[in-house]
């Protein structure tokens, strides 16, 4: 168990870079580059597991990537967690724009959203960790990380916050020595919702599971099976039924719109922006994406968009 004075000294005076080594440095500038520097990208595992929600993720588990997710998960190296927000923050708006950039007028994954884009609520619901591993490492490093990506989004206008909505309802076995199969079947049924999550992931306008890394997209996958069971949330990942779903609700608000008298340039109506429509329709029609700060590098090169 980490003491608070090994945490204020991690903050303050940093021992060594996270991803290379280079000292007196939390993180240097090639590691940051590496881990927030590209535009996030749409990933899959293979075999994709069905019911997979369209993830995001910022860079590949990889190198100075890998290291620095260690670093903050097993060594809890907490001065990293500003830049491990940033990548994932990075990764929810490239979620939030998935297949309707030019709805939500949005400049890039890493820019600023025009237009009011961040009008209605986000939720990170980060994927639980087993109690025991929390309490062998001495805090939470996907909520942690949630957090700061939560902040991170903030300060770029979408309004967004964690909810702790997911919970272990029985106990599953190590991850680690399984392959994609045997993933499965031992996270399978092993989450749940928690009580009173329902009425805030249906006032939602977008539910995004988030975890630190995805390998196999099994944690991922039953996240979103866990979700789905809640009135007016689809936890299905198929890629289909997400792009219709926003395509729906784009369609719906375009119509709305265009059926009202156009406020000079805003075109908006009795009051509402023309983006407040849009935003409007959209939360019905609601699906839960996914995004991560690393994937396997395998899963960036399949194209299957």
């Amino acid at each position: 168990m980490r003491g608070w004075w090994q945490d204020l000294t991690d903050l303050v005076l940093p021992a060594e870079c996270g991803g290379c080594g280079t000292p007196r440095v939390a993180l240097c500038a090639r590691c940051r580059a590496a881990l927030c520097g590209a535009a996030p990208r749409r990933v899959r595992p293979v075999p994709e597991p069905p019911g997979l929600p369209v993830v995001h993720a910022a860079a590949a588990y990889e190198e100075a990537v890998r290291a620095v997710l260690l670093a903050h998960k097993e060594r809890g190296a907490l001065a990293l967690v500003g830049p491990l927000g940033e990548a994932l923050a990075g990764a929810v708006r490239a979620s939030l724009t998935y297949g309707d950039e030019g709805v939500r007028g949005a400049k890039g994954a890493r820019g600023t959203t025009a237009g009011g884009a961040g009008a209605v609520p986000v939720l990170l619901v980060p994927v639980p960790s087993a109690g025991r591993a929390v309490r062998a490492r001495g805090h939470d490093p996907v909520r942690r990380i949630a957090l700061a990506a939560a902040g991170e989004l903030r300060r770029r206008g979408v309004p967004a916050r964690v909810l702790g909505a997911l919970r272990q309802r029985r106990p599953v076995a190590d991850q680690a020595g399984l392959n994609s199969r045997e993933r499965r079947a031992n996270l399978s049924g092993a989450l749940g919702t928690v009580p009173g999550a329902g009425p805030l992931l249906r006032g939602a306008g977008h539910v995004v599971v988030v975890d630190d890394l995805m390998t196999t997209g099994a944690s991922l996958t039953e996240a979103a099976r866990a979700l789905g069971g809640v009135d007016g949330v689809q936890g299905e990942g198929d890629d289909q039924a997400h792009r219709t779903g926003r395509h729906q609700a784009r369609n719906g608000a375009e119509n709305q719109i265009g059926n009202q008298p156009s406020r000079g340039e805003g075109n908006g109506t009795a009051g509402v922006p023309a983006n407040a429509l849009v935003a409007r329709a959209k939360g019905a029609a609601k699906t839960v994406s996914a995004a991560v700060v690393a994937a396997s590098p395998d899963s960036f090169k399949i194209n299957r968009n």
